[in-house]
């Protein structure tokens, strides 16, 4: 059963899918524990997701007109097979769409170029960065799942509400 987190329905998801957001995308997020226990499975499934599909790539040939020149030529592109869209469509439906921050000391013109054929920073960040991570993890380990773990803190002083950080596991585990 579904904790309800002492929110009506469309709020207690806006915030679980807010959070799942912002885990995948800073790789920890300190919660109460009941939250954490419910981010962690939206977080699970769209890592499985991601991992499921990163492969499916499909290649095309485009007739593209150069705007300088005015000459058309053909191109390679790589777009996504029909399963890495369609989880690609899943996930923008459920996480925010986090944009990327210039980090400090980066000039604007390198932080735009670096980021200018990047749509949906968190989506991308999901296919390129965590789901061959943690389906290297798997093969290696010979186990799916676990991407997550919650570190019980304690109490909170004000409400004595029980607080934990949940993160993305970033290690292997040992073999048994």
């Amino acid at each position: 059963t579904m904790r309800k987190l002492g929110r009506t329905a469309d709020a207690r998801m806006a915030m679980l899918r807010t959070q799942a957001s912002e885990l995948l995308w800073y790789g920890r997020l300190e919660t109460t524990v009941d939250r954490a226990k419910e981010v962690r499975g939206i977080a699970e499934e769209m890592i499985t997701l991601a991992m499921d599909t990163y492969t499916d790539t499909v290649a095309v040939t485009k007739t593209v007109t150069n705007k300088s020149t005015g000459v058309k030529e053909q191109r390679e592109f790589t777009n996504d097979g029909v399963k890495k869209l369609n989880a690609r469509r899943k996930m923008m439906s459920v996480l925010r769409d986090l944009h990327e921050e210039r980090p400090a000391g980066e000039k604007m013109s390198v932080f735009k170029e670096r980021t200018k054929d990047v749509n949906h920073p968190l989506i991308e960040k999901l296919f390129n960065e965590h789901a061959p991570f943690y389906a290297k993890r798997a093969e290696a380990c010979g186990q799916r799942g676990g991407y997550t773990r919650i570190i019980r803190l304690g109490n909170r002083r004000g409400d004595n509400a029980e607080v934990a950080i949940i993160e993305l596991v970033k290690d292997t585990p040992a073999k048994k």
